[in-house]
């Protein structure tokens, strides 16, 4: 049976599992045929696929992007404030402490105002803000980040499909109204990107729960010799 500590732990990756990834498919599968749709219409003037589906791969759009920024963020939470709780930060570091908490609390606020915001200046400042936040909580020292192996690192792909996704949320407004469709292209382009990142988080962050042991186990497990993959 999970304790907390191992309940908290996995918290990011089934949030993944149950939210994230099921969105992507239908997000997914809604941009198809919102393409489809206009590649029809401008062949033959008509198509049998409704015209709702555009608005509801651009509503649906938006809740992949805040929820991987959402899910992003709790992954950095359990080991950045596990860590630092266990060894007392907050006395040792105090200005490290505190200043990481503002962090969590100013991304979360940057990307609430991100979702409202609709000058581009204004969109272009809360996706920026929104991104450093990101990036700063992930450079922090309790963070598990694979430097040597980045190119199949969880944590690297991570904070590049995170990127993606807020960029994408701050582009909406452009790609409807940029009739020479630049912006469209520039979307479709990252976000295929983002799907083969989406695919190899699959893979690396089910990689990485099967070298994270549950609490209880990892005295043990440790004790390993992880270069020559033997345990006595």
């Amino acid at each position: 049976m999970l304790d907390l500590q191992d309940t908290l732990a996995i918290l990011h990756p089934a949030l993944a599992v149950v939210i994230v990834f099921p969105l992507i498919g239908i997000v997914a599968r809604l941009a198809w045929q919102t393409r489809q749709r206009r590649l029809q219409v401008a062949d033959e003037g008509k198509s049998k696929i409704p015209p709702v589906v555009g608005q509801e791969h651009v509503q649906l759009g938006r809740w992949l992007s805040g929820s991987v920024v959402g899910i992003a963020l709790l992954g950095l939470a359990y080991p950045i404030f596990s860590k630092m709780l266990k060894n007392e930060a907050w006395t040792k570091e105090p200005f490290r402490f505190f200043f990481v908490i503002a962090i969590f609390a100013a991304t979360i606020a940057s990307l609430a105002i991100l979702y409202n915001a609709r000058p581009k200046i204004w969109r272009a400042i809360f996706a920026t803000l929104t991104g450093m936040g990101v990036v700063i909580l992930g450079f922090q020292p309790e963070v598990f980040r694979r430097d040597d192996e980045w190119y199949v690192s969880h944590f690297y792909l991570g904070i590049a499909v995170t990127m993606l996704m807020i960029f994408s949320l701050a582009i909406v407004q452009e790609i409807y109204q940029d009739r020479q469709n630049r912006w469209r292209n520039v979307h479709i382009v990252l976000n295929s990107i983002a799907l083969l990142f989406f695919i190899s988080q699959g893979f690396t962050g089910t990689r990485d729960l099967l070298e994270i042991p549950l609490s209880w186990q990892a005295p043990a497990i440790y004790k390993c010799d992880f270069a020559n993959k033997k345990c006595e």
